[in-house]
């Protein structure tokens, strides 16, 4: 059994490869409090790197994924603060959010984002950095800043590229709310379902699917898809084949090759 960082405010679990982080802080609605996200850094930083674990899956106990950011928090230690600049505590306070959703968007896993209950806010911009998005029909979605004199500042990138910008400038602009319904109009989920039973149902048909592939595989087109957007023809020419020739020359590579022609399973596909 492989050890993970402890924490306090998630609840972990690992089972054939596939590791499922629970935001367990419901009496604030998971929130993104300091100690939550301390500890999702700390366990995202652990696994990045290890090919062992081949899925991700975000969720929330308590019928809730995330209410977004601690306001109880920002509001105390606005009240409290002792620095000479406090723009500047404001803006290392906004940064250390932004490691947190940029170390979810470039997970070299699968990363799924299952929701009950409502994502709003930072939790709903935590959930556009995920791979995959699964919603219960019930579930209750708002960028709500701007309704309480705040801006979704650091999310908005996420926002932007997940919904486009046309439909994550309007929700944005107006704290508009939508349901469940609403998430599969507006293109922001890949898949809803009637109840949590159903939920979990689509969440495990992912989770086989994605241990059927190769997890070195995953995390280089993964990769690659996150570079493309920022590169010029081509470069994009360039860099897809260099991806793509370190995949065919690689261990995986061969393996699945072999695998094809022998009519076998690869060996990442044994245990499916």
């Amino acid at each position: 059994m492989r050890d993970f960082p402890p924490t306090t405010a998630l609840e972990l679990e690992f089972e054939k490869g596939w590791l499922t982080i629970w935001f367990n802080q419901p009496a604030s609605r998971n929130a993104l409090s300091a100690e939550l996200t301390a500890d999702l850094r700390a366990v995202l930083a652990d696994v990045r790197e290890d090919r062992t674990v081949r899925g991700i899956t975000l969720r929330g106990r308590g019928g809730v994924f995330c209410a977004g950011g601690d306001l109880k928090a920002f509001q105390s230690g606005h009240q409290s603060s002792e620095t000479t600049d406090p723009v500047e505590g404001v803006v290392s306070l906004s940064r250390s959010g932004a490691e947190i959703f940029d170390l979810v968007d470039t997970m070299p896993q699968v990363v799924i984002a299952s929701i009950e209950g409502a994502a709003m806010a930072g939790g709903l911009g935590l959930a556009c950095c995920a791979d995959v998005i699964l919603v219960e029909s019930g579930a209750r979605f708002a960028f709500t800043e701007t309704a309480i004199g705040l801006t979704p500042a650091q999310i908005a990138p996420f926002v932007i590229r997940k919904l486009g910008y046309s439909t994550g400038r309007r929700l944005m602009l107006t704290a508009a709310r939508f349901d469940g319904q609403g998430a599969v109009d507006l293109g922001f989920t890949d898949f809803v379902a009637e109840g949590v039973e159903a939920l979990d149902e689509i969440e495990a048909g992912l989770r086989r699917q994605v241990l059927k592939c190769a997890p070195g595989a995953v995390a280089d087109i993964k990769r690659l898809i996150l570079d493309l957007p920022g590169l010029d023809r081509d470069a994009q020419i360039d860099a897809a084949a260099r991806n793509f020739a370190g995949r065919l020359l690689g261990e995986e590579g061969r393996e699945g090759i072999a695998a094809f022609l022998e009519k076998r399973k690869p060996l990442w596909a044994e245990e499916v």
